[in-house]
């Protein structure tokens, strides 16, 4: 595909995501139709079209409208590309109309809502929780984030990681947020192709979330309860590090693929819908907004509604009382979210604490995308 077919493409795709249909989804049907399309080709269509939805009040400020043309318009003058691709040759986008011309022509003023990508009802709350932060994180969340490793420390140490990606081609350095991380540099997308990753060695996880587990008690020899484990990402990380793991989710298809991928890291994780008991440490990563992570899910941030923030926080709430039955008279409890909102996260603690006084907090540690990685809050909890 020409530059100009894959950019018509992304336009294609866009249009559907503004009808309503979810990114991933539209990607996945506009591959399956165009078959004629390489492994490059739907990299570069992808990308164009995270990079609009990152940015997409801006970009519709600077094309001139919602469209997938307008906005894929806006996407190239706000990087100063050239807009020459809109030419209409092969498949490439038809020429720019005089109104588009007009527009690209003329100064355009934007809100700090268009300018920082930010919802506005949503920069009150924002800008009270990040403070002077604010508009660095904004802007940070409008740009692509990097791809982290975890290096699985039950197999291999961090060096011996990186020289068995570098083997293959793939560049990764370590990354001072947490010892267990690497970052990507070179070949990201070969990854998953690498014996590195086929034989565990390695494991894709956001250096943020990594360090949610670095926050942890010493976690050898502990029995730990990951209470809403998804994938299981932390619940892996836990278990390289000697504790034994249960993983729970209300959702049993959210956790499928733990088994295989606890055997290929070389480890043991029990997986249950229904948790019973009681343990060392429960690890309640909640439902949340996911504000830390808008780079990773841009389309999460235009679909968020106060109705929803709302519903978030009472889920949250059930979700901490929950996995707080489970632990030990003396055990521990770790809250996080991958949201930067203080009512997500502080506010939901100290509402906690009003309803049960027999849990003190032991240390609190927020991480936004100025660390390098995603937005991430913990607390980490003492039962007396």
């Amino acid at each position: 595909m020409t530059p100009g077919a894959r950019l018509q493409a992304a336009i294609e795709v866009l249009d559907r995501v503004q009808a309503g249909t979810v990114p991933e989804a539209a990607l996945t049907n506009w591959a399956r139709a165009s078959r004629f399309a390489g492994s490059k080709d739907r990299a570069a269509v992808r990308d164009h079209v995270y990079d609009v939805l990152r940015r997409k009040r801006s970009c519709a400020a600077l094309g001139g409208g919602e469209s997938g043309r307008a906005l894929a318009l806006g996407l190239l003058r706000g990087q100063g590309a050239d807009v020459a691709v809109f030419d209409g040759a092969g498949h490439a986008p038809a020429p720019l109309s005089e109104a588009e011309r007009a527009h690209l022509a003329a100064p355009v003023q934007m809100s700090d809502g268009e300018r920082l990508d930010c919802p506005d009802w949503l920069m009150p709350a924002l800008r009270a929780s990040l403070g002077a932060d604010f508009e660095l994180v904004m802007e940070a969340l409008r740009h692509r984030a990097p791809v982290f490793l975890r290096v699985n420390v039950a197999k291999v140490d961090r060096a011996g990681a990186i020289d068995a990606l570098a083997a293959e081609g793939v560049v990764a350095v370590a990354h001072p947020l947490t010892d267990t991380a690497l970052e990507v540099t070179q070949n990201a997308r070969r990854v998953r192709q690498t014996r590195a990753f086929a034989e565990g060695l390695v494991e894709l996880q956001d250096a943020a979330s990594q360090a949610v587990v670095a926050e942890l008690p010493p976690l050898k020899g502990l029995t730990v309860l990951d209470y809403c484990a998804g994938g299981g990402g932390k619940a892996l990380a836990m278990a390289a590090l000697g504790a034994r793991v249960t993983a729970h989710d209300v959702a049993a298809a959210r956790m499928r693929d733990i088994p295989a991928r606890a055997a290929r890291a070389g480890t043991r994780i029990a997986v249950t819908t229904r948790a019973e008991g009681t343990f060392d440490l429960v690890l309640a990563d909640a439902p949340c907004s996911g504000s830390g992570s808008w780079r990773r899910d841009p389309a999460g941030k235009w679909a968020l509604t106060p109705a929803r923030l709302a519903e978030l926080q009472r889920i949250q709430a059930q979700v901490i009382d929950g996995a707080a039955k489970r632990v030990r008279p003396g055990g521990w409890l770790a809250y996080a979210t991958c949201s930067m909102l203080r009512a997500e996260n502080a506010e939901a603690i100290a509402a906690f604490l009003t309803r049960s006084p027999g849990f003190r907090v032991e240390r609190t540690r927020h991480f936004t995308p100025l660390d390098g990685a995603d937005g991430f809050c913990v607390f980490l909890l003492r039962r007396d």
